[in-house]
């Protein structure tokens, strides 16, 4: 992604976030289904590392770090807005020293420069990709961050087939005002990016096809 292009997704996502963020988290709870269900099935190795790709407030990260106290966790977001909240969200529950938070576009990203390390043993992406123009760019790059014999999950929007067409009507109308496009081939896309190393997807369709869930192991070294 070329640097105006990149300034100008930023300045996107600032300008949705720049009052949003501070209710986010209340507002997004009850429809972001799946978040909790990613992290439980992270469980990293002991003393493993965590990277989070579009951190967003640090929910995420925080939640993590509780689950697994000896993980050492990592994220980025190409909103400064949100990571302003993020380091905020951080510090109050007390990871800072834990949990370490940088700008990135997830696209176009060196885990390397932002974090001083080329791979982690879990990656995951939690309803971000929706939001993201050049999404498959954006598994790629998550993938190549995965260490051998690690995994990347992915949770985030379904079709809802199997939800009233009522309720797809005013999600869809919901979700555009936010600039969320629902992925339909995102388990194509996942099946092709595993297929390129010989690694291992695993994929559900989760509460009636409103969330889609997809898990990536990297074949070890």
């Amino acid at each position: 992604m070329s640097s105006d292009v990149q300034d100008n997704a930023q300045a996107h996502m600032d300008g949705i976030y720049r009052y949003q963020r501070y209710i986010y988290d209340l507002t997004r709870k009850y429809f972001l289904l799946g978040r909790d269900h990613l992290l439980d099935d992270l469980r990293p190795p002991s003393e493993g590392t965590v990277l989070e790709v579009g951190c967003g407030t640090g929910r995420n990260l925080v939640l993590t770090a509780r689950r697994y106290p000896e993980a050492q966790l990592y994220g980025f977001d190409i909103s400064r807005m949100m990571l302003e909240t993020a380091e905020q969200t951080i510090s109050k529950a007390g990871f800072s020293e834990r949990v370490t938070v940088g700008e990135g576009d997830a696209s176009n990203f060196s885990s390397e420069a932002l974090f001083g390390t080329p791979h982690f043993d879990r990656v995951f992406i939690s309803y971000a990709v929706s939001m993201i123009p050049p999404w498959q760019e954006s598994l790629v790059q998550a993938y190549a961050a995965v260490r051998p014999g690690g995994s990347l999950h992915v949770v985030d929007f379904g079709q809802q087939e199997d939800l009233p067409e009522w309720f797809k009507k005013g999600l869809s109308l919901w979700l555009k005002k936010f600039t969320v496009t629902p992925r339909g081939d995102l388990e194509t896309e996942m099946r092709r990016l595993a297929g390129s190393d010989s690694g291992e997807l695993q994929f559900e369709r989760l509460y009636r096809d409103y969330a889609q869930y997809g898990v990536i192991k990297k074949p070890a070294a």
